[in-house]
C-alpha cells in the first residue's frame, strides 16, 4: 500500500543492505523514475512535469528539508543515520518548507454530487506542473507536521537501516519485519559476545535494500 507523499519523498533516502546508503533522487533519471510510480500525489499535480536539474534540487530541498524536521520530531532519540551529520538548521527548514508550499497559489472546493457526502479538493492556478509537485510535497509534510501523525513518527535503528517510519501499533519498534530480525540477530550477538558464548550464524538468504 502506498505510503502518504512526504513518507514516500522521505523514503528514497535508504539503506541498501550491505551498511551504505542510496539516494533514489542523485540523478534526474532517478527523479523521474521515482515519479512516475507515485500514485498518491493530490489531484493538483496533474499533468506530467519534465524533470530537469533545476525541478530535482528544488524536490532534494524539500526533502532535506523534511528529514531536518523529522529528526525534530523524534528527538531526544536519535535520528536517521543516514544524515544526522548534515541536518539543515531547525530555522531554515522551516523556511524552505514553507517557501515550496507557497509557490502554488491554490483555493479549497467544495465537491458534492447529488446523492454522495461532500468533498474538498484544491484549486490551483499555477500552469507549471513541475511547481505544482514541488508545492504540493511541501504541503502534504507541513500537513504531517502540524497533525496527529507526527506523534507515531519514528527513526528505525535496525542495523543497517536508515528509515523513518509511522508506527501503525504501540509496540511497534522498527520499519518492517525483516529489520525487526536484524536488530534480534545483532542483540544475539551482543549477548554471545559479552559472555563468550559461541556465536551462531543465522541461517537464510541476506537481506536486500529495500
Amino acid at each position: 500500500m502506498a505510503q502518504r507523499p512526504v513518507m514516500e519523498l522521505v523514503s528514497t533516502v535508504r539503506h541498501d543492505g550491505d551498511g551504505g546508503v542510496l539516494d533514489d533522487l542523485d540523478t534526474v533519471r532517478g527523479t523521474t523514475r521515482w515519479l512516475q510510480q507515485q500514485s498518491g500525489l493530490p489531484a493538483t499535480v496533474a499533468g506530467s512535469p519534465v524533470i530537469d536539474e533545476e525541478l530535482r534540487r528544488a524536490v532534494v530541498d524539500v526533502r532535506r528539508a523534511v528529514r531536518a524536521l523529522f529528526a525534530r520530531v523524534v528527538s531526544p532519540a536519535p535520528p536517521s543515520p543516514a544524515d544526522a551529520h548534515r541536518l539543515l538548521p531547525v530555522e531554515e527548514a522551516l523556511r524552505l518548507l514553507n517557501a515550496a508550499a507557497a509557490r502554488e497559489p491554490v483555493a479549497p472546493q467544495l465537491h458534492w454530487p447529488a446523492g454522495e457526502d461532500p468533498t474538498s479538493g484544491l484549486l490551483s492556478a499555477e500552469d507549471d506542473p513541475g511547481v505544482r509537485l514541488v508545492a504540493a510535497l511541501a504541503r502534504d509534510a507541513v500537513d504531517f507536521l502540524s497533525g496527529p501523525q507526527r506523534e507515531h513518527l519514528r527513526a528505525c535503528h535496525a542495523p543497517r537501516c536508515v528509515r523513518y517510519f509511522v508506527k501503525s501499533h504501540g509496540r511497534q519498534e522498527w520499519c518492517k519485519p525483516s529489520c525487526g530480525n536484524r536488530a534480534r540477530v545483532a542483540r544475539h550477538y551482543e549477548r554471545a559476545r559479552a559472555t563468550g558464548s559461541p556465536r551462531i550464524r543465522p541461517s537464510g538468504p541476506p537481506s536486500t535494500g529495500r
